[in-house]
């Protein structure tokens, strides 16, 4: 297929619609939800023949498999469905995707600047890692496409830089205030102690860094493999947009989530550095990207889009199948919050979004005081753990759809670490629920 074919340039258009449609949104003027899913799913369709052959049969799959859990909560129970809204799942997510990807219209006009001394081995492997981790921290999934993409300047990426790269931003999930999942987690249960959970999040972070070094050196010859370089001139775009992320986030639009943010601040950024250059290369340079860049998202884009479905389908069935009156623990304390986490991570490994597992067990638990703190952390390890297993979780499908990893290969490499970090989580509960009264 050429990259300017009519059907590739209608889909470039339609994801730079729903991108700037997403934004509109932003105002509060008007609901753009709706038209920014309608925009990304006939992106998807035009460019269905062209997804790569695994993610296409991926996303078939979680597409049928949505649909059908939604048909049989319907017919089967008589569940309430929005059906003009079923697409909308994850769109929020894809926009923000899209936006990222302008970021590589920054800086590229002429010299990128020297990369800074090389960085390999161990000490490469850690800086991957610590780069992703605490700059995934406020950027969020961002941050795996700055470091990733550098990396992968000269070569593809290797499978330690690609479990680098999962492991340091899924391990932020365990203490983050501004991470994806702390947003799920305080919606769930608002009465949560953030203190407590950080206290028990942070430490497990850490472990979980170290473990990763120790692991990926004793399994593999880690001396030719690059690292993030850590040099000024590496580190000025990902912390300048840190810092404005930061800035926008509590003075200019704290309304606003850090995702929301990032969808508008990184495209604008983009568009401001271009202007220098003048209208025209700007106007070229974007209808280059979009001709170009956009469409060769597919594999994300569709990817993101069918998991969000699928997981609207579960989720109807489970909640329309699951009586109101209903708990799963009459007290939920030390062993009832360790088989929570066994059971968010072991769905995670069969293929859902810990996502799944937190809200459905969030839905069938009686959740007073102290015990939303413990399930609070509950919900951030299993989170944590969950998504570098999960072959089916964001940081997963970003890594299949940008650089052609099975998520299924990244789950066989994690099944290691998962353990460990699972058995230390388990830890953490334990002295968690002890220090809460919920022994």
């Amino acid at each position: 297929m050429h990259e300017y074919s009519p059907r590739r340039r209608i889909a470039g258009g339609l994801i730079l619609l729903a991108l700037l449609l997403q934004i509109a949104g932003f105002s509060g003027v008007v609901s753009t939800a709706v038209a920014v899913s309608y925009a990304l799913w006939l992106a998807v369709v035009l460019l269905w023949r062209d997804i790569p052959t695994r993610s296409r049969r991926q996303a078939g799959a979680l597409i049928a498999l949505g649909v059908s859990m939604l048909l049989g909560a319907r017919l089967g129970y008589g569940a309430e469905v929005d059906w003009p809204a079923m697409l909308t799942r994850n769109a929020f997510v894809v926009a923000m995707l899209v936006g990222v990807s302008f970021i590589g219209l920054v800086g590229t006009q002429g010299n990128r600047g020297a990369p800074g001394a090389r960085v390999t081995g161990t000490g490469g492997v850690l800086r991957s890692w610590a780069g992703v981790h605490f700059l995934g921290t406020i950027l969020n999934l961002s941050a795996v496409f700055m470091v990733g993409d550098r990396l992968s300047r000269e070569r593809p990426l290797s499978t330690p830089q690609l479990l680098a790269l999962n492991r340091g931003l899924s391990s932020a999930a365990l203490w983050s205030p501004f991470f994806a999942s702390m947003g799920v987690v305080i919606a769930l249960v608002p009465g949560m102690q953030y203190g407590y959970v950080a206290l028990a999040g942070f430490p497990l972070a850490m472990c979980a860094g170290l473990f990763t070094v120790v692991e990926l050196r004793r399994r593999f010859d880690l001396d030719d493999v690059d690292g993030f370089s850590l040099a000024p001139q590496s580190l000025l775009m990902p912390l300048g947009m840190a810092v404005l992320v930061m800035l926008f986030h509590f003075w200019l639009t704290p309304a606003l989530s850090i995702v929301s943010i990032i969808t508008f601040l990184l495209p604008s950024v983009a568009l401001v550095a271009n202007l220098a250059y003048g209208a025209r290369y700007t106007a070229r340079r974007i209808r280059q990207h979009a001709m170009t860049r956009l469409p060769a998202m597919r594999g994300e884009i569709s990817l993101f889009l069918a998991a969000g479905l699928f997981t609207l389908g579960l989720s109807t069935l489970v909640d329309a199948a699951t009586p109101d009156d209903w708990t799963l623990f009459a007290r939920f304390g030390m062993p009832q919050a360790m088989a929570s986490l066994v059971a968010i991570v072991l769905s995670a490994v069969i293929g859902l979004h810990p996502i799944i597992g937190v809200s459905t067990l969030a839905s069938i638990l009686s959740l007073e005081g102290s015990a939303q703190t413990l399930f609070a952390f509950v919900a951030l390890a299993g989170w944590a753990v969950g998504t570098a297993v999960g072959p089916l979780s964001g940081i997963n499908l970003s890594l299949q759809g940008r650089y052609g990893v099975s998520g299924f290969f990244i789950m066989r490499q994690n099944l290691g670490y998962a353990a460990m970090t699972g058995a230390l989580a388990l830890a953490a509960i334990a002295a968690l629920a002890l220090r809460l009264g919920l022994g």
